[in-house]
């Protein structure tokens, strides 16, 4: 049987959503290559002017340069293509995060790679840089964040923030995400946009975050939210954008199992009997 975490992996296979962001990262190393090359062969000329060294000199330090850039693009490659915590991975996050997503996706539009697909390789590379870093917490460090177009659109009652009113009707998903939430001890929220997703968060001060939204809101949460890890889940739309979206259960529980402490977990299937004795 697979392992929770091999699973969220996706084994040892490169998905499609890698081999974009893989894609883009060599074309962007390449670019990057290209531009230390103009700039040190341009002036090449006037810097003889002042002395014979400079060029050279100036080659040095862009060589330097394009080795770091090289090799922190190449470990990250091997993070992500390996699953394991080679080197750095909290920080190689914070470089996909803080530069690298803005940069994809201007390298993205030049190639005719849409945003969607961008974005969605993104949160894939993310997932698998938090599962890199082995984090595993107590229940009540955990946060299930949802976002409120899962709800059932003709359902009358208020669940945004909390679910407490939810009446489990099985209409949506929020029933399954209620019993995860009891059967696990996580905290489960539901928000209707970025603002009241960053207060949840502020509010709750959770350690780590399994989310699920759209590539869009992810990949804005997972932004503003760093360094705080989040764990990204893509919702289901068949009924279009923002309207009764569905989320893979399953995909939810494997994430709640890789992420909880074993004896947390094993807690709460022993506590799960007894509660619904009672």
């Amino acid at each position: 049987m697979d392992e929770p975490g091999t699973i969220l992996n996706g084994g040892n296979s490169l998905r499609p959503q890698k081999r974009i962001f893989l894609g883009l990262l060599a074309l962007t190393c390449l670019l990057f290559t290209l531009i230390l090359a103009v700039l040190w062969y341009v002036p090449y000329v006037g810097l003889t002017n002042i002395s014979p060294r400079l060029p050279l000199i100036l080659g040095v330090i862009f060589s330097v340069l394009l080795l770091a850039v090289v090799g922190v693009l190449v470990m990250l490659a091997l993070t992500v293509v390996l699953g394991r915590d080679l080197f750095l991975s909290r920080k190689l996050r914070g470089l996909v995060i803080k530069l690298l997503l803005p940069l994809m996706s201007g390298v993205g539009k030049l190639c005719g790679v849409s945003k969607e697909k961008v974005r969605r390789s993104f949160i894939e590379i993310n997932n698998q840089l938090v599962l890199a870093q082995h984090l595993r917490t107590t229940p009540d460090k955990l946060l299930l964040l949802m976002p409120h177009c899962l709800q059932f659109h003709e359902c009358q009652f208020r669940i945004t923030g909390s679910t407490v009113h939810c009446k489990r009707c099985g209409k949506c998903p929020i029933t399954g995400l209620v019993d995860l939430s009891e059967k696990y001890g996580v905290g489960l929220a539901v928000a209707t946009g970025g603002t009241l997703a960053r207060r949840i968060v502020v509010e709750r001060r959770p350690r780590l975050i399994i989310a699920v939204a759209c590539e869009r809101d992810l990949s804005s949460g997972i932004q503003d939210s760093y360094p705080l890890p989040i764990f990204g889940i893509i919702n289901r739309r068949p009924h279009g954008p923002c309207y009764d979206t569905q989320v893979d259960l399953a995909k939810v529980e494997q994430a709640l199992n890789t992420f909880l402490v074993p004896g947390a977990v094993a807690a709460a299937a022993a506590a799960a009997p007894r509660t619904q004795t009672a």
